[in-house]
């Protein structure tokens, strides 16, 4: 039987009628009258300020369900109706409750003509013409719509193909809904994919994880196309959005392990064994799931040799989980583990001595020397300085007597050799000591460095040559242009291009050293890292070659300075998270599938040794991977298969498989593709392929493509589904990916790709460089940010959840600034920046209970941090704001601390407008309004 999915029930879907009436809405309506001061109640229960109400009645404020906020009840529907795209409600929501502005006024009951109700909190869309009226039968009279549409999964006697008759299973239903006239909500970005609804019994035992969660691999479509045809006629895109780890500790997120080394695999595709195959021959044998070989089970698969017992082979991890970890036996080593290695490549020159980039990285790694990972106490650590010369350090072994850490130079920078390789490359456990006083003295070696140029190509050649024989990381830490030596670059930065065709040049490689060493480096495991500081270009697009190929990642602070505490906060709490993280090692993953499908190209940031193989010399657990998937023969089976593998060395030197096997229904129905499409990994896989084209034709390509694949799908829908009407002028589309303009809009008005002459290119190509590597819960957020209203919050806001314990956030609002209102606080993030927006109306009170001035000119504006005050409302704000930089709960790994600016609305200018570019759905520079757009999708439409 298959899993039921994020609380969905197994198969099945509800029938229209589930439509409920619509329910009165909160804090909508006539005004309310002021609130009485702060007062306690007779439980000695504080209640909170009317901020809002003191400057105006409340009925404006962003909490108050502006004809686009869920409604208060648990769900974000009535009850029984569907919550998003017509699924029933999941049983996990996020953590909206409550939606009461801030303020004691009674709620007013009734909420005029409500734009929300059924689907992800609105109502249920108008029936056009040739949609089954509410409460039809199932596959009763479809009017005008297509005759594949009469047969969308609904009558349950149409027989699956290759399922020798039986019964097809009914696929989500399809939920037409008007963009125009039932507007996207953020909320539903969080709310989970379609539920995947196998046929009953696919699965080997009844285990509710016998199907992968989508937390580690989510499909653009949770139906899959019997033949390629189907897919190309959909216009949908086919891709995996794979994420093998969901968190920087094993022990945040723990998979089952099997520690037997019994591996059971196909002999003729090499799938792992899951909970997708069939057992023959009284379970002497099974049959693969992918190629349909028939395998021997191995011996030991019922035997527990540790207690010499038999054991219950229906308890296997692997047969009911479809995420696991196996520990591999000898023949998955080429040659024993490796340790793990750290070279850290300090640039020493003026520019990293002078902003205190050297002294505070020295006092990081000094700091986090007990979170480094070293269970095996095999770890090794190496130092090189560089300025226009190459500097080794030799740094003894603490049990030596009078053990001396040397400094050794190296000039010719063309043939940079070793002077000493054996001691350059420490075991941390042995010289620990002697590694403390080194880091100590480190920044005072060189603290009136006057030189300002920088060699670093030339140190990388060096480090390579270093720690090659071993594999590990490079840990480049740099503050200067790379200007002589190997991989020398120029100041090729020329504002007079920014904005023109001529841009794109600017976010090509300008060496070609920086591609071709990158893969050198690949194939002798050795992956880089990038931490790039400088106040001027430093060149992201070619330095960001060096992580692109070897499974590393570009993190970058422009302007960074030490002396701003709030920078060098930021930068040693995501470096030492960095440093602790638990990296895998020579890591190669591999994706299998069913027969008939192939993997086809593949995103992120790796090198692919071959057609279906990718390289990481170092696999991160902050990243994911997109890979695009043929069909390539007409699939027989009413259920497929594929099967991601990570087959890598743990960070203490243990040979693992971790597998994720992931199984999708086949439909041969056009209907039931768009009904299970998946918003989310869509949008994910285009921002990977808009990087792509932006790097080779350039951004306006890349915009323009994006624009044209929308309208593709809205064309396609209309055409195929909708049969041709438009339902009154409006724009139909499915309730599911009703999200999908809006995200669209938000990824060409990303950093990476806007149309602006504003942007440097070093911003854009570190903005690039998220857009090809983000989990996928953070890459929704980097380009559609977060807005909550704060003033206003709920009383369950930024206090625990008493059933999750989790912190309560507001109800996230759209990003246009007719959400904010001028006596407001508000909250705009993207996961990369945090931004406090002061309304020029904010009450006294309100700035005193925040930020502990009673006037608005005292509130400091800028990079800053909120001062921690006595008093519920300051914590309660702190609470909101640090919940939204906790990564575990969203199931992503990310060091990344997030700046916090404060903005005055009419404050710094610069800083304003800055804030006010994150407002996605209003128009700014070059961008058009979510109006514009949706009037621009609608004209295309129709043509």
């Amino acid at each position: 039987m298959s899993a039921p999915q994020e609380g969905y029930p197994p198969q099945g879907y509800p029938q229209q009628e589930q439509y409920g009436e619509q329910q009165p809405q909160p804090g909508f309506g006539a005004a309310a009258p002021p609130p009485a001061e702060e007062h306690h109640d007779g439980h000695g229960k504080k209640k909170k300020r009317g901020y809002a109400a003191q400057a105006y009645d409340f009925g404006a404020g962003g909490n108050a369900a502006l004809g686009g906020q869920p409604p208060n009840p648990e769900n974000f529907a009535p009850v029984g109706a569907p919550a998003y795209g017509g699924y029933p409600a999941a049983a996990e929501q996020p953590a909206y409750t409550g939606n009461q502005p801030y303020t004691d006024a009674p709620q007013p009951s009734t909420f005029g003509q409500s734009a929300l109700g059924g689907l992800g909190g609105y109502q249920a869309p108008q029936q056009p013409a040739g949609y089954p009226a509410p409460g039809a039968p199932p596959g009763g009279d479809v009017g005008g719509i297509t005759q594949g549409m009469g047969q969308m999964g609904i009558a349950p006697q149409a027989a699956a193909p290759g399922a020798g008759g039986a019964p097809r299973v009914a696929l989500n239903q399809l939920y037409p809904t008007d963009l125009l006239n039932q507007p996207f909500n953020v909320a539903e970005i969080e709310l989970p994919p379609p539920p995947i609804i196998l046929p009953p019994n696919s699965s080997v035992t009844p285990s509710p994880d016998a199907n992968s969660s989508h937390k580690y691999v989510r499909s653009t479509l949770n139906a899959v196309p019997t033949t390629n045809n189907l897919l190309k006629k959909s216009k949908l895109p086919f891709a995996l959005v794979i994420q093998p780890y969901t968190s920087l500790h094993d022990a945040d997120d723990p998979v089952p392990v099997i520690q037997d080394q019994i591996i059971s695999r196909c002999r003729r595709c090499r799938t792992y064994i899951n909970p997708y195959v069939t057992f023959l021959d009284h379970g002497h044998r099974w049959r693969c799931n992918m190629c349909n070989l028939t395998n021997d089970v191995p011996q030991g698969f019922d035997w527990d040799a540790a207690t010499q017992q038999s054991v219950d082979r229906w308890q296997r991890a692997e047969l009911n989980h479809a995420v696991v970890e196996f520990v591999a036996p000898q023949e998955y080593m080429v040659r024993p583990p490796q340790p793990l290695v750290y070279l850290f490549l300090f640039d020493v020159s003026y520019n990293a001595v002078n902003n205190g980039l050297l002294a505070t990285s020295a006092r990081t790694i000094l700091d986090s020397l007990n979170r480094i990972p070293n269970a095996d106490r095999r770890t090794r650590l190496g130092f090189m300085a560089v300025d226009s010369s190459l500097h080794y350090f030799t740094i003894p072994k603490d049990t030596e007597e009078n053990g001396e850490t040397n400094m050794l130079v190296v000039s010719d920078l063309d043939e940079p050799f070793l002077p000493i390789p054996q001691e350059l490359l420490v075991p941390l456990s042995e010289c620990r000591t002697n590694i403390e006083a080194f880091l100590t003295k480190l920044p005072s070696m060189f603290q009136n460095n006057v030189i300002t140029t920088s060699c670093m190509g030339s140190a990388l050649r060096a480090g390579h040559k270093l720690i090659s024989p071993l594999g590990g990381k490079l840990v480049v830490l740099t503050a200067t242009l790379p200007n002589v030596g190997y991989g020398k670059l120029d100041l090729r930065e020329d504002p007079k291009a920014l904005g023109t065709s001529k841009e794109g040049a600017l976010l090509q490689t300008q060496n070609s050293f920086y591609k071709s060493f990158a893969v050198e480096c690949s194939k002798n495991q050795v992956s880089i890292d990038m931490f790039l500081f400088s106040s001027q270009y430093q060149d992201v697009a070619s330095l960001s070659n060096l992580p692109r190929y070897t499974g590393g990642q570009t993190y970058f602070y422009p302007g960074w300075s030490a002396v701003r505490s709030e920078d060098a906060i930021k930068f040693a709490s995501e470096f030492s998270d960095y440093l602790s993280s638990e990296i895998g090692l020579e890591a190669v993953l591999r994706v299998r599938a069913t027969t008939g499908l192939r993997m086809n190209t593949f995103y992120g940031n790796f090198f692919n040794r071959s057609s279906d193989l990718c390289a990481f010399p170092a696999f991160p657990r902050d990243q994911a991977y997109v890979v695009e998937v043929a069909i390539d023969e007409t699939l027989t089976k009413n259920f497929i298969c594929m099967q991601a593998a990570v087959l890598h060395t743990t960070s203490n030197g243990e040979r693992r498989i971790r597998v994720m096997t992931l199984s999708l229904p086949t439909t041969t129905i056009l209907a039931d593709l768009y009904a299970s499409a998946d918003q989310c990994a869509i949008t994910t896989y285009f921002s990977h392929k808009a990087v792509e084209r932006a790097l080779s034709n350039g951004l306006e390509s890349a915009r323009e493509s994006l624009q044209s694949k929308l309208i593709e799908l809205l064309q396609t829908f209309k055409k195929e589904l909708a049969g041709g009407n438009m339902g009154g002028g409006g724009l139909q589309f499915p309730a599911n990916l009703r999200g999908l303009p809006t995200l669209f809009l938000g990824l060409i008005k990303n950093l990476g790709l806007r149309k602006s002459a504003q942007i440097p290119s070093d911003l854009r190509s570190a903005a690039l460089c998220l857009l090809s590597t983000l989990p996928l819960p953070l890459m929704m957020q980097y380009i559609y940010p977060r807005l909550y209203s704060l003033h206003d919050m709920p009383d369950n806001v930024g206090i625990p959840d008493p059933e999750t314990s989790e912190i309560v956030l507001p109800a996230p609002l759209n990003l246009s600034s007719e959400r904010l209102v001028p006596y407001g606080l508000y909250l705009i993030t993207d996961g990369q920046t945090q931004f406090l927006w002061v309304g020029r109306d904010a009450v006294p009170q309100l700035l005193e209970d925040v930020f502990g001035v009673p006037d608005r000119t005292q509130v400091k504006v800028g990079k800053a941090s909120l001062p921690e005050l006595d008093n519920d409302f300051n914590e309660r704000i702190r609470a909101v704001m640090l919940k939204c930089k906790d990564y575990r709960s969203r199931g992503v790994g990310s060091i990344i601390q997030p700046h916090l600016y404060i903005v005055k609305e009419d404050g710094d200018p610069s800083l304003k407008l800055w804030a006010q570019t994150m407002l996605l759905e209003d128009r700014a520079d070059q961008g058009m309004s979510f109006q514009q757009w949706m009037g621009t999708l609608r004209e295309k439409v129709m043509q």
